[in-house]
């Protein structure tokens, strides 16, 4: 077996596993990167591409936001359209000036390869049997197989930075976490298109049909999503029936300006709210999907991830700059502060926004269940308070400090 040595080692080379690993070289704090699959298996993974300020603010602090400042588009706002009657969430206004920035998840990942390939750091792509050792005691490891050899990397801390199904939260003993879930009734038919966005900005409609949401990734490429039963499939859905029902759920303005074309990628993608307790243990932290899923309606998934880097990344530098290794049991209370409160709005959004006509609940009908959320989104639409709320949260809180 090899033996190789740094301080962190981050399982996973995600977003949150590349931008950790960047902040943290621009430190001179050492890292390996260990990835279960290839680069450009990783880089066909179509996400979401709104970033929160924090976030965008991070990417700058790594030295990757050359791309983005260039070709990311910057949006005061979003339309809200409940049963056709839009709304505008002025975010600019509503916030004191902040704002979102549309660039998506594929090219903040393209932009954070590119920038440790040219660092000439390590990064073992498809490494397998990946496992964290020790993870209790002053003297962790992880072990895996690279091209056939196997390898153990001693090291300081570990960063599970791989994703729900990854080893890491499997890692923490099922007695010493508590997971929350929650599986909505329905997922989002998401079509990836060469066509000219519908709109500048995100259109989220709520429709007595089902949910929609008309998004971007740049001038000339659309994403768009429907509300679907659960069990629906893709081959159910041509390019044809999708543009069709997406003009029934869009306000008229914007469905009579659709432009529609063959999609590049299409998918169902069930929706789930999930959290596990602690996001530590030991040496071992978790990061982003590794802890905790939200709802892709409300755009907190990555930005989660990245608040997650955040804070590890000054868990680290402290760590390693001051000699403060005691700071390191901050790093789950601050982080799921954050992380519920993305949690609580994600689900808020997704129970405002779509309809739960048909579905059985435990305490009340679905038919009842709408009715009180369509009360409530109109309040809430109807009140610059209530904008305000939906405005701050949507733009995401600011980062926690660590405390002295």
């Amino acid at each position: 077996m090899k033996t190789l040595t740094t301080q962190i080692v981050i399982i996973g080379a995600g977003p949150s596993g590349l931008l950790l690993g960047q902040l943290l070289s621009k430190q001179g704090i050492d890292n390996i990167i260990l990835e279960r699959m290839t680069g450009d298996y990783v880089l066909g993974r179509i996400r979401a591409g709104i970033l929160e300020q924090g976030m965008v603010d991070l990417l700058r602090e790594a030295g990757v936001s050359e791309r983005m400042d260039a070709e990311g588009e910057v949006h005061e706002g979003y339309e809200i359209s409940n049963n056709g009657e839009t709304t505008y969430i002025n975010l600019h206004e509503l916030t004191g000036g902040k704002t979102v920035m549309c660039y998506g998840q594929v090219e903040v990942t393209r932009d954070l390869m590119a920038a440790r390939e040219a660092a000439n750091l390590p990064i073992y792509y498809e490494s397998t049997d990946v496992q964290p050792q020790n993870v209790t005691s002053e003297q962790p490891s992880v072990t895996f197989t690279y091209q056939g050899e196997q390898y153990e990397v001693q090291c300081d801390y570990i960063a599970g930075c791989d994703g729900f199904h990854g080893v890491s939260r499997k890692t923490i003993p099922q007695e010493k976490r508590t997971e929350h879930e929650r599986i909505y009734p329905f997922g989002w038919l998401g079509v990836l298109s060469d066509t000219p966005p519908v709109s500048e900005e995100l259109i989220y409609c709520k429709h007595d049909r089902g949910f929609a949401l008309a998004s971007r990734r740049s001038a000339n490429r659309s994403r768009y999503y429907l509300q679907v039963p659960l069990d629906d499939k893709v081959e159910n859905w041509s390019d044809e029936a999708f543009w069709e029902e997406l003009k029934r759920r869009l306000p008229a303005d914007a469905a009579a300006k659709l432009e529609t074309g063959p999609s590049i990628e299409k998918s169902i993608a069930p929706l789930r709210s999930f959290v596990c307790e602690p996001m530590q243990y030991g040496h071992l932290f978790l990061v982003g999907d590794a802890a905790h899923i939200v709802p892709p309606t409300g755009a907190k998934g990555l930005n989660l991830a990245a608040s997650d880097v955040a804070t590890l990344y000054k868990i680290m530098c402290r760590v390693y700059q001051q000699g403060d290794k005691e700071c390191i049991t901050q790093y789950s209370e601050i982080a799921l502060r954050r992380v519920w409160n993305g949690e609580r709005f994600s689900w808020w959004m997704s129970n405002m926004l779509h309809d739960y006509s048909g579905v059985e609940m435990a305490d009340m009908g679905g038919e009842t269940f709408s009715r009180f959320m369509t009360s409530e989104l109109g309040y809430y639409l109807g009140s610059e308070a209530g904008r305000r709320v939906m405005a701050e949260q949507y733009v995401g809180l600011p980062y926690e400090e660590l405390r002295d």
